[in-house]
């Protein structure tokens, strides 16, 4: 009888230690994810495709022949000292700006694939 009261004992002291982690867990990731949603508010998230960097003439007419060749797609140039860049397309994944930069590269063979 005395070993079956410590077995329950310990049993339920273990469970308890248990769930008292798990809820510690869940927790902590449900704080990273509320500190992810707000990063991606702020800087946003996705992929882009950098066509590519260097002075700011060169940048334009790369913007200007890539628009040419694809008048739907959004393109972007941005100044980081001490370079210029152009970066085209808002891709939600990596396998999306993948295919994208599949179909461009013969055209423009600087091509990359930058995080948003």
């Amino acid at each position: 009888m005395k070993s079956v009261f410590v077995s329950f004992l310990f049993t339920l002291i273990l469970g308890l230690t248990s769930v008292n982690g798990q809820t510690t867990t869940s927790n902590e990731v449900k704080s990273l994810i509320k500190k992810k949603i707000e990063y991606n508010k702020k800087n946003g998230y996705g992929f882009r495709i950098q066509l590519e960097s260097g002075l700011e003439t060169a940048i334009k007419t790369t913007q200007s022949k890539f628009r040419l060749e694809q008048p739907t797609i959004k393109t972007y140039i941005l100044f980081e000292s001490p370079e210029w860049k152009v970066q085209v397309g808002d891709y939600k994944t990596r396998l999306e700006a993948d295919k994208f930069l599949n179909e461009i590269k013969v055209k423009f063979p600087s091509a990359i694939i930058v995080p948003r």
